[in-house]
Formats: structure tokens, sequence, C-alpha cells
């Protein structure tokens, strides 16, 4: 992921201290309190990759077993494979057959890019139709799903977002991902969207990278996070960087499940992705020693190879 992207020499100067809970947050997980344990989630963005091979996938894996290989280690995924093509249900269910091996898996696909980024939301029903036919072929594999707006969709457009929004089926769970600056820097922009998701029982989703701390906004409009951690690998020889960061945001989780949260779902993303499962390792094993669960960890062929990464 290039989003967010900085240099090893503008990352010193970044403040990655995760800002205060907004007043929706605090409102939202007070109104949703209750003495149901915390569904916690830790996955990746694509199975396929074969920077893995040799560090999680067995040598010589062939990216036919790909996904089968990733389900040993993640109990998620975050689906961008469904941003550039709308798969019929026949793909969906091949896909949703080599996750069987690993009841708690689920799959969290992405809005298609013809929707959000072509279409821009307006006149794309008939997308949006085959994209929800596909989908539920994943039956109880299905996940949250998440609407990524491009970079120049702006406040202007809010209306088209809001009659989108209005209109999609309300039993799969929705998140949407905000990225222009003006619905951060201009209050009012975002009081008002982030009011429709909570009238509409939608999440917001929440974006750690280094260059826009803008959409760290913390703000919860249901008791659920989605949360894009953007990290920064090896710099210098070490992760201290992603370490530091992704210790606070086990701290914020714990706070959030005090406080009322229902789910979590963290994805970790890396500009150089094979660093992703010593990091998502990482964090999973924070969040199970805090928070007392038994999310599932990477398994590595080499552990003294992976520390090393």
């Amino acid at each position: 992921m290039e989003f967010g992207r900085v240099t090893p020499e503008e990352l010193a100067s970044v403040d990655f201290t995760l800002p205060p809970d907004p007043e929706l947050t605090i409102n939202t997980l007070k109104a949703a309190k209750s003495n149901e344990p915390l569904q916690v989630h830790v996955g990746c963005a694509k199975w396929g990759r074969k920077e893995w091979i040799g560090q999680i996938y067995p040598l010589k894996t062939k990216e036919a077993v790909f996904l089968d290989e990733y389900v040993k280690h993640f109990d998620c995924i975050e689906l961008n494979a469904t941003f550039y093509n709308v798969y019929g249900p026949d793909t969906i269910a091949k896909w949703k057959a080599k996750a069987d091996s690993n009841p708690n898996f689920k799959f969290c696909p992405k809005f298609s890019q013809s929707i959000s980024h072509i279409r821009r939301l307006k006149n794309a029903e008939d997308i949006t139709t085959s994209y929800y036919e596909g989908i539920m072929a994943f039956g109880e594999k299905l996940g949250p799903l998440f609407l990524q707006l491009s970079d120049n969709y702006t406040p202007k457009s809010f209306p088209e977002l809001k009659s989108y929004l209005e209109q999609l089926p309300k039993d799969v769970p929705v998140f949407v991902e905000l990225r222009h600056k003006e619905w951060f820097s201009v209050p009012e922009n975002s009081e008002k969207v982030f009011a429709i998701l909570s009238d509409l029982n939608m999440g917001a989703v929440i974006t750690d990278a280094s260059g826009r701390r803008d959409v760290v906004h913390m703000n919860l409009p249901t008791p659920h996070a989605f949360i894009r951690f953007v990290g920064n690998g090896l710099i210098n020889g070490n992760y201290d960087s992603d370490k530091a960061r992704l210790d606070e945001w086990v701290v914020r989780i714990k706070q959030w499940q005090q406080q009322g949260l229902k789910s979590a779902w963290f994805f970790m993303h890396q500009h150089d992705e094979r660093y992703s499962p010593v990091l998502a390792d990482y964090v999973t094993d924070g969040l199970n020693k805090a928070l007392g669960t038994q999310i599932l960890r990477p398994k590595f062929i080499d552990e003294q190879q992976a520390s090393l990464f």
C-alpha cells in the first residue's frame, strides 16, 4: 500500500500518538455496553504474496494453493481482490471451500472499484447487485464489507454517498473509508458524514498511515472497529517504529473493550508486504495477552529467520 507513505527521513518527525476518543465514540460504546465477549480478528489484505514463501508458506508453494496456506495462519482477510473484479458465486464458493478448514475464518470483501471509483456511487445499482450476488456465496464465512472512497471523493459528493448507502442491504455490516482531507479538516463535514453512518448503523474505517494522520479519526459510529494499519516495516534494522504504534493500538482496543466495543477487525498493511506476517503476529500476541483472546497466530517455518526480517 502506497497510501500515506513517508520517507525514512520524514518518519522521525511523525507524531504517531493516537488521538483521544471523540464524543461520538464515547457515546456509541456507552450505549452498546454489554457482557458479550469481544470478537477480534487479525489478517492481511491479500493471500497471493510470493514474499511469504519460505516464511509462512512452504517452499515451492504454488500460487493455486496460496489461499489454502493463508487460512492456516490468519482468521480473516481484507479481500482486495473484489476491488479489481466482480466475482460470481461460483468463484466465491471455491474460495469459501478453501477456508472450510478454518471454522472461524471470515472474508471481508472490498467494494468493486467500478462502484466506488469509476461510477463514484452514481448509477451503480447493477454492479452493486452483481457484487452482492457474488459475495453472498461466502455464506457463514462472510465478514463485514468495506467501501473505500477515492482520495478525490470530496464532501461535495455527500448527497450521492448518502443516497447510495441508504439503498444498501441492511443484513451485512458495511464500513466506509474516507480519504479526502476535507472530510476531516472541516468539522461540519466530519459531523455530517459520521452522523449518517451512525444513523444507518454503518461503521467507519480507521486507517493508521504515517503520512495521513487525519484519517486516524477514531470515530466509531457503531460499536465495531475496522482498522487498516499501514506499517513502515524494517527501519534501520528493526521494527521499533511499528511495534510502538501497535502497542498503543492494543491499549486503545483494550480500553474500547472495557467501554463496550463488540468487535475489532485489524488488518496489517506494509509498503513491503514481506514484513506483514511478522508484525501481524506481534499485534496478535499483544491483543491475546491484553484481552484474554485466542486469536490465531501465524506459524513461521523458521522462527529464527522470521525474527531477522
